[in-house]
């Protein structure tokens, strides 16, 4: 399957980052094809909201900034994983812009599955990225298979790893 990871943490190194490695590792050793897009490096505008794709633009946003890089990326994605920092009780905002930038394609063709990895430094913190997570899914028509959290003590441990692990063992 090809498989797309949109990291929305700015920290190469970060926890999210790791997060997203340890499942592209992982679902590569599975036989399948992943790409990870770091968003957190990307200039992605947010949604104009000017219509332009709904009519002349017929399904191409009127803005010309580094979601161009995605737009090929997601159409060609049958699995989506989410992999985003909690900063402040929700998906960070680099996720935000690339998710509401599909608004001129709706909703991405090949996407069957989709994934949650968050960390936060907090626990309890994620009730409005996983609420979030599941109404994409559901509009999408996409299956939810699960979300893997990582509060700070576990962040970068073998427990983590191992519940990557699993989540990937669902496509």
């Amino acid at each position: 399957m090809n498989i797309l990871i949109l990291q929305g943490s700015p920290r190469a190194k970060g926890n999210t980052a790791w997060m997203a490695e340890e499942y592209k590792v992982a679902a590569e050793a599975a036989g399948h094809n992943v790409t990870i897009c770091n968003v957190g490096h990307k200039h992605i505008a947010g949604c104009l909201a000017c219509e332009y794709c709904h009519g002349k633009g017929n399904g191409a946003c009127i803005q010309k900034d580094d979601m161009q890089e995605l737009y090929p990326l997601m159409a060609e994605a049958e699995v989506l994983v989410l992999a985003a920092p909690i900063y402040y009780f929700t998906l960070c905002a680099q996720i935000q812009a690339a998710i509401q930038r599909m608004y001129c394609v709706n909703a991405p063709a090949k996407v069957k599955k989709m994934a949650l990895l968050v960390s936060s430094y907090s626990p309890g913190v994620y009730d409005g990225a996983t609420a979030e997570f599941r109404d994409i899914c559901n509009y999408w028509h996409a299956e939810n298979m699960g979300a893997v959290t990582a509060k700070i003590d576990e962040q970068k441990t073998d427990a983590t790893k191992q519940k990557i692990v699993e989540l990937v063992g669902k496509l």
